[in-house]
C-alpha cells in the first residue's frame, strides 16, 4: 500500500443534514489499488471494526453517534457527500472515505459490482439518521460527543486522519 495524502473536504450544514463543521471528510484515492482484499483486515488491525460489506444507500443518511470508514472493494459509484448542496465524488475500487459523525452520504449511481466495506472506530454501533427535523435535533446533541478515533483506519498510529483531525 502506497502512502498517500488524503484529500480533505470540509462541509457545512446542508438543510437537515448536519455534516461536521469541525472535521473534514478524508478521501484516500487508490490507497488499496490492486489490494482490495486487504481493506477489511487493515481496518480491523487499526481498531476499526463492526464491519459490513454492501452498497451505499440511495438516499441521504448519516450517523450521528460514530465516525465511519468506507473502503471500495469493487466497482465504482458516484456518491453525494454532504447533502443536496454537497460534493459529488466518483469512487473506485481501492479508494477509502472517512466520514466524520454527521456527514450525509448518498449513492447517486453505481456499477453493478459496486461494493464497499464499512467499519467504525473501536467497533462502535452506528445509528441511522435521515434528513428530518427530529433526527437533526438529536444529532445536534450527539455529534459533539463523538470521540476522535485513536487510529487512522488505513495507517494506524500515523496517517492523514491523525494529522488533520487532531490539528
Amino acid at each position: 500500500m502506497a502512502k498517500l495524502k488524503a484529500q480533505t473536504l470540509p462541509l457545512k450544514r446542508s438543510g437537515l443534514i448536519p455534516n461536521n463543521e469541525a472535521l473534514p471528510v478524508l478521501v484516500y484515492d487508490g490507497v488499496f489499488a490492486g489490494q482490495t482484499e486487504e481493506i477489511e483486515r487493515t481496518f480491523q488491525r487499526h481498531q476499526w471494526s463492526n464491519s459490513w460489506t454492501g452498497g451505499v444507500l440511495s438516499y441521504h443518511h448519516y450517523h450521528s453517534n460514530t465516525h465511519e470508514v468506507l473502503g471500495v472493494k469493487s466497482g465504482k459509484a458516484d456518491i453525494l457527500i454532504g447533502g443536496e448542496e454537497g460534493q459529488k465524488l466518483t469512487i473506485r475500487a481501492g479508494d477509502v472515505l472517512v466520514l466524520p459523525a454527521g456527514t450525509g452520504h448518498k449513492n447517486e449511481a453505481a456499477s453493478e459490482d459496486f461494493q464497499v466495506i464499512g467499519a467504525y472506530p473501536n467497533g462502535s454501533s452506528f445509528n441511522m439518521r435521515k434528513s428530518s427535523p427530529e433526527d437533526y435535533k438529536q444529532a445536534e446533541q450527539e455529534i459533539p460527543a463523538v470521540p476522535l478515533p485513536k487510529t487512522d483506519p488505513v495507517y494506524g498510529d500515523s496517517g492523514p486522519l491523525l494529522e488533520v483531525w487532531y490539528s
